[in-house]
């Protein structure tokens, strides 16, 4: 696969973000943010970003007790993350 760089994608939280979301269907915004040891409001800043690119979605089922905001990626968020490893990886292979 010929990767594209990604510059939305390629900042440090976001990327991290963008890896934790690949490997997995969803994730819960607690989650999230102590995978990235940040504050609330910094992992809200990077998920509006990616939100606001197309790259993943927010939702908040309703039900029992706090309400907790699930992340996911779009496949179009799944297809810019993995052209943009690939061009990663087309910079350090031979």
């Amino acid at each position: 696969m010929t990767g594209r760089f990604n510059e939305m994608i390629h900042a440090p939280h976001r990327l991290r973000i963008c890896a934790f979301l690949q490997a997995t269907t969803s994730a819960e915004f607690a989650v999230l943010r102590d995978l990235l040891g940040v504050a609330d409001s910094v992992l809200s800043k990077h998920l509006k970003a990616l939100q606001e690119a197309g790259y993943l979605t927010m939702s908040k089922p309703t039900g029992r007790g706090r309400v907790k905001t699930w992340v996911q990626l779009t496949p179009e968020g799944r297809q810019a993350y993995e052209e943009h490893v690939a061009a990663l990886r087309s910079l350090i292979e031979p």
